[in-house]
């Protein structure tokens, strides 16, 4: 068997940088681990170590109201060395998560159903990189990084996302729901990707000899996914001993947003200058916003399962409750399946430079108003505000792209033509 020497050190090349930044500066991970935008109180790791303190003590995770994450993954950590005075076992386990995570964008990218599904051929399916270069930019972007040395609980679920994706454009449509159903378990908002995903698995069959009928197709796989997530639940409920404790503090915390604490999002904000009188209906608005994206780009790329997919992880990375740089680092990590693309994208810089402004400009936004008092909440939230600004625009031109590359597909004889709104 060939040894792919870049993968090995590619994959080489990031598992020694994470080791060295955790090494050379052992501070580094409880510092990124407090910090607001990599830690929400839905996958920090530091509450995720307040729920093993009760649970390895026989008292209810949920005790005290600090731990709202899935029970299964207690007994996951309670296997590692205690984090405090062992922290490499735990940052090691993140990084070799990491690896596996890069391994699964691999075989996305070889799949090549970002450039041609069974519907859709892009103009410029040549134009693209190969396997490695997108694990390569998925491995050494420092938003990844930082949610790796932060050991923020996000991973998992990317983890699932990733493994769901990597497993239905290989065909094997029952492993892509049981991943589904892991992130879903989760996170919660992953379900909504179930529409394109199951689209994908349905194409990845339909090129098959008798290929299923969609409907039956659609359903059956649906009751997969609410058989993994209830079996997931079921075993919650055996540690945790009590159901309904265990859904309210996980899935009710992210249904009704009850923590304010601020985050990268725009919910937080909102919602603290809101009358109580007014929060249930448009926390309604807002779910009901976030939800809304899935039926339109699913109906419009149709014939793109995969962009779909791209781009709701881009909706979720701007418009869930709880979003931190872990979930941009996932939109991240796809965009690079569409090199095809980047050439009709208009706005790049733009977007790319609100990002980068965003990001150097944040941490010094919260310390101003956190700790030198010299400033105040609308201080962060406002470059909070830049921040989605900067993921709006790069999301709405990947979208005109895609748009631009099917229109080209459908009029050859317009390929390269000027494009001037009326």
């Amino acid at each position: 068997m060939a040894v792919d020497r870049r993968k090995i050190a590619v994959f080489g090349a990031a598992f020694v940088l994470r080791l060295l930044l955790a090494c050379l500066f052992p501070s580094l991970p409880d510092l990124l681990t407090g910090r607001v935008e990599v830690s929400t109180p839905v996958n920090s790791f530091k509450r995720l170590q307040e729920g093993l303190f009760l649970y390895t003590r026989n008292v209810s995770p949920y005790d005290g109201g600090v731990f709202h994450q899935a029970p299964l993954l207690l007994p996951l950590f309670a296997l590692l060395p205690d984090a405090n005075s062992s922290p490499l076992p735990t940052s090691i386990f993140y990084f070799l998560v990491d690896l596996l995570n890069a391994y699964a964008l691999i075989a996305i990218s070889a799949s090549g159903q970002s450039v041609k599904s069974r519907l859709h051929s892009a103009v410029r399916k040549d134009v693209r990189w190969d396997g490695v270069s997108v694990a390569a930019w998925f491995l050494f972007n420092p938003f990844t990084i930082a949610t790796c040395l932060a050991r923020s609980t996000s991973v998992f679920t990317a983890s699932g996302i990733l493994f769901a994706v990597s497993n239905a454009v290989s065909g094997n449509s029952i492993n892509a729901m049981l991943a589904l159903g892991f992130a879903s378990y989760l996170s919660l908002y992953p379900a909504l990707l179930f529409v394109p995903l199951v689209l994908l698995c349905y194409d990845q069959r339909s090129g098959r000899p008798n290929p299923p009928n969609l409907g039956p197709f659609v359903v059956q796989h649906a009751v997969l996914l609410l058989a993994s997530v209830a079996g997931l639940i079921g075993l919650s409920c055996l540690i945790t001993g009590n159901f309904w404790e265990f859904i309210s503090a996980t899935y009710g915390f992210h249904l009704l947003v009850p923590d304010l604490t601020p985050n990268v999002g725009l919910w937080w904000y909102f919602f603290i200058e809101m009358f109580d009188s007014f929060r249930e209906f448009f926390l309604g608005v807002f779910w009901l916003h976030l939800a809304s994206y899935v039926g339109g780009l699913t109906a419009r790329f149709r014939s793109q399962p995969l962009f779909v997919i791209t781009s709701l992880l881009g909706v979720f990375a701007i418009f869930k409750p709880y979003p931190s740089i872990s979930d941009a680092s996932l939109f991240f990590a796809f965009l690079p399946l569409y090199r095809h693309l980047f050439p009709l994208m208009r706005y790049t810089f733009f977007a790319g430079s609100a990002i980068l402004y965003s990001s150097l400009l944040g941490p010094a936004f919260y310390y101003l108003w956190i700790y030198a008092g010299s400033g105040n909440a609308n201080f962060f939230y406002a470059i909070t505000l830049v921040w989605s600004l900067g993921l709006s625009i790069l999301l709405a031109d990947t979208v005109f792209a895609a748009l631009r590359d099917e229109w080209e597909q459908e009029y050859p004889e317009q390929v390269g033509a000027e494009v001037r709104q009326v």
